[in-house]
């Protein structure tokens, strides 16, 4: 005498299905959580601070843009290791003040505000 399963195999496949999908969603949340940088944020009325951890990239292989209030962090190529983000901040950002500093596998920048400029005109009473 056999005997075989009397469930269709679509209905057991429901059953891993489930367990399946929750592996994939892990280790995908897994590689996307490693290429994204880790970034502390600091600001106050005239700049803000971002803290980037890079790990085995030299002070050559990184390319930091600024561009009104985006911020752009790159490597380049022949980099140890790749990163790429971009970031947007509440204000506009001067450039021309705003420092970078990288010690020990840390990136600091340091973004000065650009304040804004009154174009108020007072006009005079007759």
């Amino acid at each position: 005498m056999f005997f075989a399963a009397t469930t269709p195999s679509l209905a057991r496949r429901q059953v891993y299905s489930p367990a399946g999908r929750s592996l994939e969603r892990f280790l995908s949340e897994a590689v996307q959580s490693s290429r994204s940088l880790a970034v502390g944020v600091e600001q106050d009325d005239k700049s803000v601070t971002l803290t980037f951890d890079v790990p085995g990239v030299a002070r050559d292989r990184l390319s930091i843009g600024v561009e009104g209030n985006v911020v752009r962090i790159e490597s380049k190529e022949g980099a140890a290791r790749q990163y790429k983000a971009a970031y947007e901040l509440g204000a506009d950002i001067d450039a021309a003040t705003s420092e970078a500093k990288l010690e020990n596998g840390v990136l600091t920048l340091k973004l000065s505000k650009v304040v804004p400029v009154s174009k108020v005109t007072e006009l005079a009473i007759s």
